[in-house]
């Protein structure tokens, strides 16, 4: 067709399938248990799989602007067979919805970073190759053929875009950076449910490596219960937080009242709401 537009789209597919080829390994390695070496498990390879798909993304982006631009600065602007061209990228739009709206659904299911990238890769295809459509379609209606370079260079500021929340969206996790406030709103909810068998908590700490999120804190207990008590109560906390979040690691670390937390009455038996 000489279409730099299609051919950007057929770049892009090129780069998913090596993508979804990088997903498919760690995947596989991320659910291996811990080791000696890897005590906290192998989830990050999911978040490294995530930014190696980002970094495939902004490479394709980069050579689709260039060859656009060479296009547009030499002239050759000529684009045949537009009725093929057509079909192949409503084919393609079409597959690829399809497959992430699967993708999406199971990287729900398995809270998988490795899964999202690679949908979010893949409907980032939906929308890119709906727009080389288009750019076909208005080729055909004005004669225009200017617009093939034009549409590949909005394609690739699409993908630019989907690259960067991609990175971001990886390397959060990889930074340790806590798990969303409405999952630490769950944690804050099941302690609240045991006010009466704790005074206080603090030292909440949270984060994410794959689809495991690792919390600990401290709880405040009176001063005046049995050992086997308080562990019972630390077993019970972390069964209802790990009811309302799967795949948590909990850790909770138990601590006597002295008797001067706020809000505290001589029998410790109040509990201040942190």
């Amino acid at each position: 067709m000489h279409s730099v537009s299609v051919i950007s789209e057929a770049v892009h597919s090129a780069i998913d399938l090596v993508a979804a080829i990088v997903a498919f390994m760690s995947v596989r390695h991320s659910g291996k248990p811990a080791d000696k070496d890897h005590h906290y498990g192998h989830g990050k390879i999911e978040n490294i799989s995530a930014t190696i798909e980002a970094l495939l993304i902004f490479g394709a982006a980069v050579y689709i602007i260039y060859q656009a631009v060479q296009k547009l600065e030499h002239g050759n602007i000529e684009v045949e067979s537009l009725g093929l061209g057509t079909l192949v990228m409503a084919a393609s739009a079409a597959v690829n919805f399809i497959v992430s709206r699967y993708l999406f659904k199971v990287a729900h299911l398995t809270d998988s970073a490795a899964l999202r990238g690679d949908a979010l890769h893949l409907r980032t295809d939906v929308w890119t190759s709906l727009g080389v459509l288009g750019g076909l379609a208005a080729i055909k209606l004005t004669g225009l053929e200017v617009l093939d370079p034009v549409v590949a260079i909005v394609v690739a500021l699409l993908i630019i875009k989907a690259a960067w929340e991609l990175t971001k969206e990886s390397f959060s996790d990889i930074l340790d950076t806590r798990i969303p406030a409405k999952d630490e709103e769950l944690i804050h909810r099941v302690l609240a449910e045991h006010s009466h068998a704790i005074t206080d908590y603090h030292k909440l700490r949270t984060r994410k490596s794959g689809h495991v999120r690792y919390i600990d804190l401290h709880i405040v207990v009176p001063g005046r219960s049995m050992v086997k008590d308080a562990h019972s109560l630390s077993d019970l906390i972390t069964s209802r937080i790990k009811e309302r979040l799967a795949n948590s690691h909990v850790l909770v670390h138990i601590e006597p009242c002295d008797g001067m937390c706020n809000g505290c009455h001589l029998d410790c038996k109040s509990m201040a709401h942190s």
